[in-house]
């Protein structure tokens, strides 16, 4: 295929002035089901048949056992087809398998360990499926023993895997900030992935990043997986994105333990409280959460309503006289709520607009009183399920709550937090009763 072809093209070229090979490390990243295990065979191959005699060429991949696999079911049987039948043979002994060539190059496997591979010496090593490595003992037992090769390089090959491919990703980050940068390098780097802002299931998104569309593979197969997997499973198999297994774990910021720590279905608030809404960035989910102080001088958050979309919330509000009971009612200026702002101060609402910096003393003080079990909530699902998928979002030294990155409605979680804030701030109500030392409150 005309990737596999550029790749070849690049990786082989030549340094003019020294007449050997012009990179010693090549990184290649595509999505699944490429075509990159037919790449992987011709290059090693090649180094084996045509770049002289005695070439020694080491293949490894997730594990010794995947190795092997791969080996067997994949490199050899092709072999055996092709046209090079008659020039080498197999050595299938555990633990000393080889590719013996009849010119004296050899092939062999390369188990994942930091001693694998010592003592010899490699003209070319493959790391293969590089996105199940955790670190780089692989290339640091091959790059000595190619020191006195004359001609030696490393291929590291993967498909993107997740946070935890630390070694796979700090290869991309440097080839991605070397391209940037137009610096020149004796690394080839390659890659074939969608912006992470892409949409997963539009069509355009898949042909500029999967490289075999169209040749090994249809749209309707790639519409199927589409339909059939995870978007997570989806994002990192074809398009080449790293998974953010973050996002499928709960209970980053709060723990559950220490969230039901503070649960308290008889919980009520006795003086007037605090309400904050909170719009989710697409406008899927509205929430309105009240905060207030219990007879005790805890503090006390709940969801007052969580409902789909925006156009219920002025409604809401004009049920019942409740502009003119709850009379204001706390927003951040910069959030999707921002739009119903006008509307409900048209209704007799006075409206506080938070200020960015508040945002992130709000946050502090909304995991502080959680921390410190100086709050208390009804344990109502809305809330506990934006706590359970909440993430952090850096903001200069602090945090706050992350709106996009997140795979729940996370609006109860903001408006609480606002709500919290507000009412517990000293320089917005003077009158709320304080406490001298809440933090030794049990």
């Amino acid at each position: 295929m005309p990737w596999q072809q550029l790749v070849a093209d690049v990786a082989f070229e030549i340094n003019p002035e020294t007449g050997r090979l012009a990179y010693r490390e090549v990184v290649l990243t595509v999505p699944r089901q490429s075509g990159k295990t037919t790449l992987t065979l011709a290059i090693m191959t090649h180094r084996c048949v045509a770049m002289g005699a005695s070439q020694r060429v080491f293949y490894s991949a997730q594990s010794g056992k995947d190795a092997r696999l791969k080996w067997e079911d994949d490199h050899i049987p092709v072999l055996e087809r092709s046209p090079f039948a008659s020039l080498f043979t197999v050595r299938k002994t555990n633990g000393s398998e080889a590719i013996r060539w009849a010119n004296g190059s050899i092939w062999q496997l390369l188990a994942s360990t930091e001693s694998s591979g010592h003592g010899g010496q490699s003209d070319c090593s493959i790391i293969d499926e590089a996105f199940a490595q955790r670190d780089a003992r692989i290339e640091q037992s091959q790059k000595p023993a190619m020191v006195t090769r004359p001609q030696p390089q490393l291929w590291i090959v993967s498909t993107m895997g997740t946070e935890e491919s630390t070694y796979l990703n700090d290869k991309v980050e440097a080839g991605r900030l070397r391209a940037a940068a137009g610096e020149t390098s004796s690394v080839a780097f390659f890659e074939w992935s969608a912006p992470e802002d892409a949409d997963p299931s539009d069509p355009k998104t898949w042909w500029n990043c999967m490289p075999a569309l169209g040749y090994t593979t249809t749209e309707e197969t790639i519409r199927y997986n589409y339909e059939s997997m995870s978007e997570s499973e989806f994002r990192r198999a074809f398009l080449n994105q790293k998974q953010n297994r973050d996002a499928a774990r709960p209970w980053q910021v709060i723990s559950e333990t220490e969230w039901n720590n503070c649960a308290d279905t008889t919980s009520r608030i006795v003086n007037r409280p605090t309400l904050a809404l909170d719009v989710t960035p697409n406008r899927s989910m509205s929430t309105i959460c009240a905060a207030g102080l219990r007879s005790d001088g805890l503090a006390h958050v709940e969801v007052v309503a969580n409902r789909p979309g925006t156009s219920w919330v002025l409604d809401w509000f004009n049920e019942n006289g409740r502009a003119k009971e709850y009379k204001e009612i706390v927003i951040d200026p910069v959030s999707a709520a921002s739009s119903l702002i006008h509307d409900l101060r048209s209704a007799g609402l006075k409206i506080i607009e938070i200020r960015p910096r508040d945002v992130v003393a709000a946050c502090g003080k909304f995991y502080d009183f959680t921390m410190a079990k100086y709050l208390r909530h009804l344990d109502q699902v809305p809330l506990n399920a934006a706590i359970a998928g909440a993430k952090k979002r850096t903001v200069v030294d602090a945090w706050a709550w992350a709106r996009r990155d997140t795979t729940v409605d996370v609006s109860p979680l903001v408006a609480a937090t606002l709500a919290l804030y507000w009412h517990t701030n000293p320089n917005s109500k003077p009158s709320i009763p304080t406490i001298a030392d809440p933090w030794s409150v049990s």
